[in-house]
Order: structure tokens, then sequence, then C-alpha cells
């Protein structure tokens, strides 16, 4: 079902409801003033029976019946009786019609005035006492015309209740297809975004009154930058990782193809397989890189507890020895409370980050020069990891860029490397909560800076 047709049919539906209450009401109190109106009459018809019967000690019955029928307006159906003190009719003869029972009549003499209902008859009995003693009248007619007002009324409300709805229902379409019309004409631009179509936008209407429409336009055109951007990255990281993964196949093709091409003495078949070989590894590294890239956020990381002072002598450790002796560690001041240093998530994937760090700084600085890991806590609950080098640096054009996968600085070409290690440190560290940034060191060189805690 359309939200047109959804909306409609909750408008009709409230409307309705309202209506069939206010018109149930208007019937309800309607038929309560019209019974209430004939108890009304059948009382003054027994007050005047009263009087002109029994305070009238000479008239007969037949004189007053002749009285009734010449002066007195009949009700339909109508039935007059009166009953003595030992509760026998008298003076006027007994109605076939009603017959009152001794139990009612007691009542009616102990309350005095009682109504009641006899079939399709109204009924009221009264007490009534004169000089001759004491009397119980009743009256009792059919409210015809009352009946008859009430179910007129009662075909007019359901009349009036049914041409109500019709006219909700059409006025409720109406006002749903105009209300719903800006997000038909969003639904059609939409339509018409492909991928190839993405900087396309949708019109958000006027911007000095803002409504909801407007902001779900704003919401889509910014979903649609995300997806723009999204698609750019994918297509750059596509021809990239291309161009890497060709480069090296290539390379090791070149070597065997010319290795194949003549004979040659063992030493030279050593020198172009330990080639091939070399070229096979970064292959590899390369792959890795990629598959773990790729893979973002798609496995669900462990729950291991971390403690980064610990970290930080594994990387250290895991280097090879000639440049282990360049990597420098500092620990800061240091809680005594061993839980603030610890992390929870995957303890090989952490340590791959910070040694994709440490090695870029050792990569791109000479062998002289040394490197610091330096690790520091701050209160509350903040964890500094700094990886300093006095290396060639990075240019500030290039720092807007550093983190698309397979973008490299202008001054690092002459660098062994695919572009895929910060990246990859950048998303594993943003899996444990932590923020990755680069700025220039004063001096010359880069720094790296990991966060953790509420700082991040």
């Amino acid at each position: 079902m359309t939200i047109r047709n959804r909306l409609t049919l909750l408008f009709v539906g409230l409307v309705g409801v309202i209506l069939l209450g206010a018109l149930s009401a208007t019937l309800l109190i309607h038929a309560d003033y019209t019974h209430e109106q004939f108890n009304d009459r059948l009382r003054d018809r027994a007050d005047v029976t009263g009087y002109i019967f029994l305070e009238r000690d000479e008239l007969r019955a037949n004189a007053f019946r002749d009285f009734q029928r010449r002066f007195m307006q009949t009700l339909p159906n109508e039935v007059l009786q009166v009953y003595d003190s030992h509760k026998q009719p008298t003076f006027i003869e007994e109605d076939e019609r009603v017959q009152v029972s001794e139990a009612l009549l007691a009542r009616i003499v102990a309350e005095k005035e009682v109504f009641f209902t006899m079939g399709r008859r109204q009924a009221v009995g009264i007490f009534y006492r004169d000089n001759q003693g004491e009397f119980v009248i009743v009256a009792a007619a059919e409210n015809a015309s009352g009946q008859a007002r009430t179910e007129y009324m009662t075909l007019s409300l359901v009349a009036v209740f049914v041409i109500s709805l019709l006219l909700t229902y059409g006025a409720g379409r109406l006002f749903a297809g105009r209300a719903l019309a800006p997000i038909a004409d969003i639904n059609d631009q939409a339509d018409r975004i492909t991928a190839r179509d993405l900087h396309l936008r949708l019109d958000e209407g006027p911007n000095e009154q803002p409504d909801e429409i407007s902001r779900l336009a704003r919401t889509f055109n910014r979903m649609l930058e995300r997806l723009e951007d999204s698609f750019e990255s994918q297509g750059t990281f596509v021809r990239n990782a291309s161009h890497e993964l060709r480069t090296p196949l290539t390379a090791t093709i070149g070597e065997l193809q010319v290795l194949m091409a003549r004979e040659r003495d063992a030493p030279a078949y050593r020198e172009a397989l330990g080639s091939v070989l070399t070229e096979l590894l970064q292959f590899r590294v390369l792959v890795n890189n990629l598959l773990e890239l790729a893979q973002g956020d798609a496995s669900e990381l462990p729950k291991e507890e971390i403690r980064l002072d610990e970290l930080v002598w594994e990387v250290r450790d895991g280097l090879p020895a000639e440049q282990r002796r360049r990597v420098q560690v500092q620990l800061g001041q240091l809680p005594d409370d061993a839980e603030q240093l610890v992390v929870r998530g995957s303890r090989a994937l952490l340590r791959r980050a910070v040694s994709n760090l440490v090695e870029n700084a050792l990569k791109y600085s000479s062998a002289e020069q040394g490197v610091e890991l330096r690790l520091e806590y701050a209160a509350p609950h903040t964890l500094r990891l700094h990886v300093l080098d006095r290396g060639i640096g990075i240019a500030e054009k290039d720092f807007a860029r550093l983190f698309q996968p397979f973008f490299r600085g202008d001054n690092s070409r002459h660098v062994v490397g695919h572009g895929v290690g910060l990246p990859l440190a950048r998303n594993i560290i943003g899996r444990h909560g932590g923020q990755l940034t680069l700025v220039p060191r004063p001096g010359g060189g880069t720094v790296a800076e990991v966060v953790f805690g509420p700082a991040a």
C-alpha cells in the first residue's frame, strides 16, 4: 500500500471515529430528551386526570370520557387507570391493554411517582390524595411521534456520516497527494541518478524556510557526495592496485624471460633467481596489505587485552638487528594502575599497525638517523604513542592525501614502497578506537601520533 493510501485511510479513520462519536452522542442526547419530554407529558396527563375526575366528585366516568375526547388531546394508544387504596380500579373502567401488578402499585405508593415501560408504551404512576381517599393514577401511551423523529434523525445522521466519510476520503487523497508531491518529485530526480551520474544533486528547495522535505533532499545529497567520493576512491584504488600489481609481475616475467633466453652458469642463475625472489616477496607483501586493507571492518576484532608499553617493546624487538639499533624507546610518566595502559582488540593487528609506522620512519630516514618510539599517559585515560623521525619529511601539499591507498609524495619516489602501509595502519588503529595523525616535526622529519582514549 502506498503512503498516499495509508495517509488517506488514516485520515478517514480518524475523522470517522470522531464523527461517529459526535453523531452517536447527538442521537443519544436527542433520544433521551424525547423520552424525558414524553414522560413529562404523561405526568401532565395523570395530573389532569386526577384533577378532573377525582376532584369533581359528581363527574361520572362517561362524562369524563366525553370531556377527554372533546377537550383533551389523546396520546397514541393512551391508557388511563385510577386505583383506590385497595389497589382496585375505580371511577374509570380497567383497560385490558394495561395490566398493572400489585407490586408496581405498592412501589408507586411508596415512591409517590414512578416512570416505567409497558411493552412499547411509556408509563407513569403517581400517588394522588384528595378528600375521597388515596388513589394511584397510571397514564401510559406510545411515543409514536418521538420514535418517528428519532428514526428520522438516525437515518439523517447515518446519511451525514456516510457523505462525510466520502468527502473526507476525497479531501484526504487530495491533501495526501499535495503533501507527498515533493517526495514524488525527489523520487523522480533520484531515479535518474545512476552510478555514472553521481555528480547530480537533488533540488533542496528554498533555504530560507527549510522543511522536512528540504532536509531529506539535503541528507540525500550528502549521501550522494559520500558515494561519489567512495566511487572515486574505489576507482583510484583499482587503478593504482592494477598498476602496483602489474609492476612486480612484469619485472618478474622479464627476469625469467632473460634468464631463459640462453644458457648461463650457476652464479648467474642464483643471482637472477635471487632478484626474482625479491620481487615475489615484495609482491606477497603488497597482496597481503591489499587484502587487509580491503577487508576493512568486515571481520570482528577479538577482545584481547593489549598493554601498549609491552607492545612498544615487541615492535622494536621484531625489527631486524641493524634496524633495531636505530629505534629508541622512551616511556614517559605512566600510571601506577597497569589497567590504564590496556587497549582491547587484536594484538597482531595493532602490532602490525605500529610496525608499519616504525618501518616507514626508518625507511624514509638515512641509515645514520635514529627513530624515537615514545609512549605517554595523560589524564583522563588518554594514551599517546609518538613515532618521531628526522627523515625526508612530507610536503605540505601532500598531507591531505597521505591516507589514500597507493599515494606517495614526490619526494618519496626513490624509496621502495607501495603507499599501502599508512592507510592500513590508520584503518587498524581506528578499529581499536584510536586516531592516527601525521604532522611535520620541527627541524625536519615527521611525527606520527596515535591517540587512544577520550582525546581520540
